[in-house]
């Protein structure tokens, strides 16, 4: 019994694909628009989901259980420096307000303090721009940092003001092209330092410290930091100190920062939040200026995830314009087929073809434009974002869901414009469609 219908279903599928293979350049032309319409719903989703995941990652790196505290430079005393020519201007974190932290918020169960300054570092005759960052042993605890070779800061070597140092592979590369590293020594100022460490890549990206320090005498402009040094904080505060000096002519403008940088690591995920607050509050009882910044990675997140949910709206209805155009192509095409078959359906109802029948010869043809053009477009989508990928460099991401969705959509948007065209040739009445010319 199963074997009628399926010849029937059969029978019509080829008369479908033989009416379409009759006018190839146009039904080619009209899949085309379907074609387009859902790589781009695929591609688009893939180049969104590729900077969501870069996002997500950079804030997950911070850590979703940490605030972080950062100096800002105020505005108004910069304005006020500027106008004043020799002053020295005092701001941002200090020593005491992480104490003071310590002492009122128990929940916090780790703190890394950090002083950061754009020095020019040299190797016999090589010299590399650099950020210096002067932090504790338990930075890494909290970033993610792979040391590949040696160790990194320990104890002792804050106990001891040890001159002592951590690059990145960056830094040796440019510094130590064919020398041995550990045990070898760069210059930085004065002073001369031991490697002792050497990491595989930075895990974030550097701060941009311009907003907080001004560079002295000794370092070098620059639009980005290259790499990163890691030396004891209390070797950066005894050998460095906390002032930075520069020369604007014949003025000399001072800048005395303490630290850069604080991140606390709050013992529980559901008390970051209420324990950012507080700090805030506490720090602003303090702090007669605008010279500080709290960061919650854990609001970050959730605000890129929010982010996400409308990029990928915005990004999925541009593309689906175009799904809308190729199924209006579709539309226009199938009228233009049933008034030149006017004829050929007459002779069709007369033979003894029902109104269902003709529906269904249409809609099948309708079927096999849209389906074509999903399957090409759907392999089409998937080939673009490596393709993008492979050009720029941005990471792509091509979800389970985004070609089943995109192929769906087109499905559906294909019968949906195929209706109307399939349904005036079932209506046609077929005495007129006989004498039809």
């Amino acid at each position: 019994m199963l074997s009628r219908p399926i010849a029937r279903i059969s029978h019509m599928l080829k008369l479908g694909l033989k009416s379409l293979m009759l006018h190839r350049l146009r039904s080619i032309l009209t899949t085309l628009g379907m074609v387009f319409g859902v790589a781009s719903v695929i591609a688009m989703l893939a180049i969104g989901e590729g900077a969501n995941f870069e996002a997500q990652q950079q804030i997950q790196e911070l850590g979703s259980q940490n605030i972080i505290l950062r100096t800002i430079k105020p505005p108004e005393e910069q304005n006020k420096q500027q106008r004043q020519g020799s002053y020295i201007l005092e701001y941002g974190l200090t020593y005491e307000d992480v104490l003071s932290i310590r002492e009122t918020v128990p929940s916090i169960t780790l703190v890394v303090e950090d002083r950061k300054e754009r020095k020019t570092v040299y190797s016999g005759r090589q010299s590399a721009g650099v950020e210096m960052v002067g932090t504790v042993p338990w930075y890494g605890d909290l970033r993610q940092m792979n040391v590949s070779r040696g160790r990194f800061l320990l104890q002792r070597d804050l106990e001891e003001n040890a001159k002592v140092c951590v690059i990145d592979q960056k830094l040796v590369d440019q510094l130590f092209p064919i020398h041995a590293v550990l045990g070898n020594t760069l210059r930085m100022g004065r002073h001369y330092f031991e490697v002792v460490g050497i990491m595989d890549s930075p895990a974030l990206k550097p701060v941009d410290s311009a907003k907080h320090s001004t560079n002295s005498t000794e370092e070098v402009e620059m639009a980005e930091v290259p790499s990163r040094i890691f030396i004891p904080i209390t070797t950066a505060k005894r050998f460095f100190g906390e002032t930075s000096v520069k020369r604007i002519g014949r003025y000399f403008q001072a800048e005395s920062v303490e630290l850069h940088e604080v991140t606390l690591k709050v013992d529980r995920q559901e008390e970051v939040e209420s324990i950012s607050e507080a700090i805030k509050a506490r720090l602003l009882q303090t702090h007669d200026k605008n010279d500080f910044e709290v960061i919650v990675p854990l609001k970050l997140m959730q605000q890129a995830l929010r982010t996400k949910r409308i990029f990928n709206t915005v990004l999925g209805s541009i593309a689906g314009i175009s799904l809308l155009v190729g199924g209006i192509g579709i539309m226009n095409i199938m009228l233009a087929s049933v008034s030149e078959r006017t004829r050929e359906i007459g002779i069709r109802r007369a033979l003894g073809a029902t109104r269902r029948d003709i529906l269904s010869q249409f809609m099948i043809e309708t079927t096999l434009l849209a389906s074509t053009g999903g399957i090409l477009g759907v392999s089409l989508g998937m080939l673009i974002p490596w393709f993008v990928g492979l050009a720029t460099n941005m990471i792509t991401i091509v979800t389970w869901w985004s070609p089943l969705l995109a192929f769906s959509v087109s499905a559906a948007t294909g019968l949906l414009f195929g209706i109307y065209p399939a349904n005036k040739a079932a209506c046609l009445s077929p005495v007129e469609a006989v004498h039809q010319e």
